[in-house]
């Protein structure tokens, strides 16, 4: 994956429309709206909506309503309202006073759906899903009416009432628009309004046994509203002459107009709010806030930062056509973000002992290390250096190739912030393994100069083996392999190294006394941050990102 280049970003095909609109005196207050359903968490193509729709109220004279199209018992919960809010705000957007849910109107829903009904316009029909489903026809074939499509206005009114009084089970009976049958548009064909549910409403309790459909009470919401443009995206675009057959034939007391863009779509991901709610039912991931998944609540356990997902939505941009953005751009706006904002600090993730026989035993000093090589007001910090250390395994090889230029028998090489140190033996297990280095310094190069003004290939992190804190590291990749995964069949796709634990890592003491919850760079790792699953006696941290793109490589290697 090549790393994009910045680009600045333009006015989109939605923004020119408001500016017009603006422009003509259509509107003198330009209202927009996120109406997630609240049947499951949000994930980053909605942080594309949420930034388009908030990011307009701010840009134009104008609010941004956050609304609930809560119109499905069964499948939502309180949990999901909280969690949306609570991403939402992490996002960087506010909505003020401006909470509503679509139960808010059920009753007027109920009353515009009666009025439908004594128009000759809606109508009460007993035929069973799979028979309406099969009536409705296909793409190149009209549908067939209902028998029961002429019902009288008062038979249906009676018996729109008695579903309403919760008389009927589930699926006797549902409400349907009157409109053709042999509609070209397949929204059009007698969709349904209402659908008998003896459920349990988060707000509404068991007031309810009817629930209307979203596309009956989406558009009827965005009127109560007085939204002036409801922007979704392109797969409602075969609905808008549906939600334009409600405008006009209800009192809606404002006619707002529905705008369609592209949705996100990114390689190596999916965004099925079905596949995700599966990934978490089977077990496939810890849970909606998985560092894996691309939830939101993932990506910001992760230590995603939401400046890096703001920047990213305003780099692909808003586009009337779907395409599929290659995630390395998601990955290069992570990276650009935490380089400028993290602090540096040192982690050894597979630890390797050092012991330096020339250093003084029991003797120890503190050495300065910078918190930020860009930031100087970031200051430094100490770091304490003995005769005990430990370095990456991967910085060591006993019989290195001819361009690895860290330590192995013989070489020498630099310790950030410290000495030069040269390896002058190897100590081994019973199975051949190296377990242990013996090296020794060369107390002129304090700092990581030679007076001599020698020059050595390689500069190592390290740690103290005395101060510093065991810890739990979680490398997090891509939760699938294949960069185009098929949502059908989504676990044959499953990378099976999306996650590899080190339990037995290293990291500075004041990170480990830390409770910050902001990302950090562990040098020439990642960057790594605090993850929710640490205790006091062994904190636990999560890549956020690696310093450069790795996992492309790794599947083209198979």
């Amino acid at each position: 994956m090549t790393e994009p280049v910045a680009t600045e970003v333009g006015r989109d095909f939605i923004r020119d429309i408001i500016q017009a609109d603006l422009d003509q005196g259509k509107y003198r207050e330009i209202v927009t709206r996120f109406p997630p359903e609240p049947n499951g968490y949000l994930h980053i193509g909605h942080a594309k909506s949420i930034a388009l729709n908030f990011g307009i109220a701010q840009e134009f004279p104008g609010r941004c309503h956050l609304r609930f199209d809560d119109t499905n018992p069964v499948k939502e919960e309180q949990e999901y309202i909280d969690s949306i809010q609570a991403d939402v705000r992490w996002l960087g957007f506010d909505w003020g006073k401006n909470l509503f849910f679509a139960s808010d109107y059920f009753d007027r829903l109920y009353e515009w759906a009666e009025k439908l009904i004594g128009d000759g316009l809606a109508y009460v029909d007993d035929q069973t899903q799979e028979e309406i489903r099969l009536s409705r026809g296909t793409l190149t074939e009209p549908g067939k009416n209902s028998p029961f499509r002429d019902r009288s206005v008062e038979e249906n009114l009676d018996l729109f009432r008695r579903m309403k009084a919760g008389e009927f089970p589930n699926g006797a009976r549902v409400l349907r628009a009157k409109i053709d049958m042999a509609a070209g548009n397949i929204n059009l064909r007698d969709p349904v309004l209402y659908r008998i549910l003896h459920a349990h409403h988060p707000r509404t309790g068991t007031k309810w046994h009817i629930y209307p459909s979203y596309d009956y009470a989406h558009g009827q919401s965005d009127a109560i509203e007085g939204i002036t443009h409801s922007i979704c995206t392109l797969e409602f675009e075969d609905h808008r002459p549906l939600y334009d057959w409600f405008i006009e034939k209800l009192p809606v007391p404002s006619q707002p107009h529905q705008y369609e863009f592209a949705r996100l779509n990114l390689t190596y991901t999916l965004l099925s709010k079905r596949v995700l709610t599966q990934l978490v039912r089977d077990g496939h991931v810890a849970g909606w806030d998985d560092p894996r998944m691309p939830t939101m609540a993932g990506m910001r356990r992760r230590g995603v930062p939401p400046a890096a997902l703001r920047e990213f939505v305003k780099r692909i941009g808003v586009a009337k056509a779907n395409s599929v953005v290659d995630v390395g751009m998601l990955e290069f706006c992570i990276r650009e973000e935490l380089n400028r904002t993290a602090q540096r600090r040192m982690g050894v993730l597979r630890p390797l002992k050092v012991v330096i026989e020339n250093y003084p035993e029991g003797q120890t000093e503190e050495l300065e290390a910078i918190n930020h090589p860009d930031d100087p007001s970031a200051g430094t910090r100490k770091i304490t250096f003995g005769r005990e250390l430990y370095i990456e395994q991967d910085d060591f090889m006993e019989n290195p190739p001819k361009k690895f230029f860290r330590l192995s028998p013989g070489n020498e090489v630099r310790l950030r912030y410290a000495y030069f140190v040269k390896c002058t033996g190897v100590i081994k297990n019973d199975k051949g393994e190296v377990v242990e280095l013996r090296c020794s310094y060369d107390p002129a190069t304090k700092g990581g100069n030679a007076p001599d003004g020698r020059k050595v290939k390689a500069t190592m992190h390290w740690l103290p083996a005395a101060t510093s804190v065991p810890a739990e590291i979680r490398i997090y990749n891509q939760l699938f392999s294949n960069p185009s995964p098929d949502a059908s069949n989504f676990a044959v796709d499953l990378n099976p190294n999306s996650l590899e634990i080190l339990p037995d890592a290293r990291i500075e003491a004041s990170v480990a006394e830390s409770n910050a919850t902001e990302p950090m760079q562990f040098e020439r790792q990642g960057y790594f941050v605090r993850d929710k699953d640490s205790t006091p006696g062994k904190p636990v941290f999560s890549r956020t990102i690696g310093l450069r793109d790795t996992f492309a490589k790794e599947v083209a290697k198979g």
